[in-house]
């Protein structure tokens, strides 16, 4: 018998903030979070400066350097926001976390490029000295999830998903699936990404990067026919999973419910999105869940702001769904790439239990090859639903749709 998964817990660290009503204030002022990024200026073939830093993030001081030693910006960031999705949850030093069964499914697309910087002068140098103990620890690929288990002593499951844009969607769909079949109890799942140029050259060199650089307040534009590319960000977003009957045990207070959870591949093209396998992966949500389409209220796109993946995504929504309201809070961040599935989950869920949906911001003039969707723009839209659909696409083809259920106890 399968177990129910609910949300007790949730945080996030955007440009925007890391609370609701600093987030809430920006959507009413139609702010996003991007800036120039003056100091890309040395990277003269650069075209973008673009980017949504997070300001000001510091560790807090309770944090020894014990156990930051082996934490690059990246694990930082993840670790920071799990600890704030674990006193959410009310479970900062509950002996469920230490019992070996709960654990992390967390990702980011890359390390610390702090550290493969390191690694890369040595050999181009061949010389080790800028290599120390930790440089490996900062820049492997689940350095994330391993140093969050680390802060927390979790001694169960540790999931890596470095998975590009679906990372974070991906942590929280296999944290729902080792809850549901009653491997874990509790899973903390997210994601996390920190900004660094060579991910906006990744974009650049595909054309695919906004380069509005004198007015960075005005780019992205997910779905807009005046889009002119994708904008980096950073950030880190968590969800506290938790089995239905423990949550009850404890007294938990319960955000939502996990009901579905699809993925796929395309298996064509490393970058050019598949709207047919995006529709199926939304497909198997919908079936894991034994919901209709008809059944979902309201869509958090995945929105990028280029002309393939909105293109594909939107005709795929609209195909599988039918003329359902969506918006992208890549809007207002960036593509905050690992963070992003985790970070615009936590918000949809807001979003759900406030019956307050944030449009995309900069969103003019829907381009007229997108999907025949109810575009959510210009101002917050009122609107009450039981179930919310989360979706997120990757480089390398991979598909990930999620479902949340408004809480009815």
């Amino acid at each position: 018998m399968t177990k129910r998964v609910v949300v007790t817990g949730m945080a996030g660290i955007t440009s925007l903030g890391d609370d609701w009503d600093s987030i809430a204030a920006a959507v009413l002022e139609k702010r996003n979070g991007i800036v120039r990024m003056d100091e890309w200026d040395v990277y003269a073939d650069l075209n973008t400066r673009l980017a949504g830093p997070v300001p000001g993030f510091r560790l807090p001081p309770h944090f020894t350097r014990k156990q930051t030693r082996s934490m690059g910006r990246v694990s930082q960031l993840a670790t920071v926001a799990a600890e704030m999705a674990v006193r959410d949850a009310a479970l900062l030093d509950h002996r469920a976390l230490r019992n070996g069964r709960s654990g992390v499914a967390f990702g980011s697309s890359t390390g610390s490029t702090d550290a493969v910087r390191d690694f890369g002068t040595m050999l181009t140098t061949h010389d080790t000295r800028g290599i120390n103990a930790t440089s490996y620890i900062r820049m492997m690929g689940h350095t994330a999830p391993v140093n969050i288990a680390l802060y927390f002593g979790l001694r169960g499951r540790i999931l890596p998903t470095s998975s590009a844009c679906t990372s974070g969607s991906m942590a929280i769909g296999q944290a729902y699936e080792a809850i549901q079949h009653g491997q874990q109890t509790i899973m903390l799942a997210g994601g996390a990404e920190e900004l660094c140029p060579s991910e906006a050259a990744v974009f650049d060199t595909m054309f695919a990067t906004s380069t509005r650089n004198d007015a960075p307040h005005r780019s992205p534009r997910p779905y807009d026919q005046d889009r002119d590319g994708l904008v980096i960000g950073e950030g880190a977003g968590c969800l506290v999973l938790e089995e239905l009957e423990h949550a009850r045990q404890r007294g938990a207070r319960v955000h939502a419910e996990v009901v579905g959870y699809g993925t796929n591949s395309d298996g064509a093209h490393v970058t050019q999105p598949e709207a047919e396998t995006m529709g199926i992966a939304m497909q198997l949500a919908l079936d894991n869940a034994g919901i209709p389409g008809t059944a979902i209220g309201y869509v958090s796109g995945h929105g990028t702001a280029t002309e393939q993946g909105d293109i594909a995504e939107t005709q795929a929504t609209h195909r599988i769904l039918g003329r359902k309201p969506i918006s992208s809070l890549k809007s207002y961040f960036g593509h905050t790439l690992g963070a992003c599935g985790a970070v615009e989950s936590w918000l949809t869920i807001e979003m759900l239990n406030r019956d307050w949906y944030i449009p995309t911001v900069n969103l003019t003039t829907v381009d007229s090859r997108c999907g025949d969707l109810d575009y959510v723009q210009h101002d917050p839209r009122l609107m009450q639903h039981e179930y919310v659909m989360k979706n997120n696409f990757a480089f390398g083809g991979i598909n990930t749709s999620l479902i949340f259920r408004r809480w009815q106890s």
